[in-house]
């Protein structure tokens, strides 16, 4: 299958490289990347000679979040319109987060927003230490609804609080001592550790590996995946609001909201 967004690469060991291949958008989201993710979680997750999968980002950022064209889209849909958009993200996500293969995140550079819904699902993340991490959706009047379920369940409630609603900007030990990121090294050793983490599954029993993945995803709580429909409703009403409207506006138009103050 021919990807425009993406790139696949498959080598004789199993791991297969799924990246972003949006470089000078910092392989930020649109409509046509959460498809054909869509697409090759589903062909990957069928595939029996994929034994791991190796998510990154090609050029400076792993994923700066929503591409703005795509905002501007989903600002003009209405309600309808806007849960579609919502509702196709969080089935992304969860496609990706019921894998039945292992998916070692190799992140680097700029994490927000979307991206940082990309990372939740991810079962192993190595990131760089010059990464910086934000969820920015309050500055713009709107809330992290629709990853939200999937970031909460990696980070913990207490971890949570601290970077969900005030959009500041965190590095990767901030997500180390939450549990997200089970490694920081420099950017340079980056390739070389990711593989590294991806090569322990390979010593195990491919069956085994998706049973178990299974199984923790059930012990560990209700399925993220499941709150698709509250979680679009959630955003849909945020967007319908008063802040939201007069962020999305002054976010194009390089100015202040009304609620920013003093700058």
């Amino acid at each position: 299958m021919s990807y425009q967004t993406i790139r696949i690469e498959q080598d004789e060991q199993g791991i297969a490289s799924v990246t972003l291949n949006r470089p000078d958008r910092h392989n930020a989201m649109n409509e046509e990347m959460i498809m054909e993710l869509t697409q090759a979680a589903a062909s990957l997750g069928g595939d029996e000679r994929v034994r791991v999968i190796l998510l990154a980002g090609e050029g400076k950022s792993f994923c700066a979040g929503g591409d703005l064209g795509w905002m501007q889209q989903q600002a003009g849909k209405d309600r309808d319109g806007k849960i579609e958009q919502a509702s196709k993200l969080a089935a992304m996500l969860a496609r990706w987060n019921s894998l039945p293969k292992p998916v070692v995140g190799r992140i680097h550079g700029a994490v927000y927003g979307g991206g940082m819904g990309l990372v939740a699902i991810c079962d192993v993340v190595v990131a760089a230490d010059d990464c910086r991490f934000a969820l920015t959706e309050t500055r713009l009047g709107l809330v992290p609804a629709t990853i939200g379920p999937f970031v909460v369940a990696r980070l913990g409630g207490s971890f949570a609080r601290q970077v969900f609603f005030n959009a500041r900007s965190f590095d990767a030990d901030f997500l180390m001592r939450a549990g997200l990121v089970a490694r920081v090294c420099a950017a340079a050793e980056l390739d070389d550790a990711a593989r590294k983490e991806a090569g322990y599954f390979l010593e195990c029993a491919p069956g085994a590996v998706a049973d178990a993945k299974a199984l923790c995803r059930k012990l560990a709580g209700a399925d993220p995946g499941e709150m698709k429909e509250m979680t679009a409703n959630a955003l849909a009403d945020r967007w319908e609001t008063c802040e939201a409207q007069a962020g999305i506006e002054a976010f194009f138009a390089k100015t202040s909201p009304p609620w920013r103050t003093g700058q």
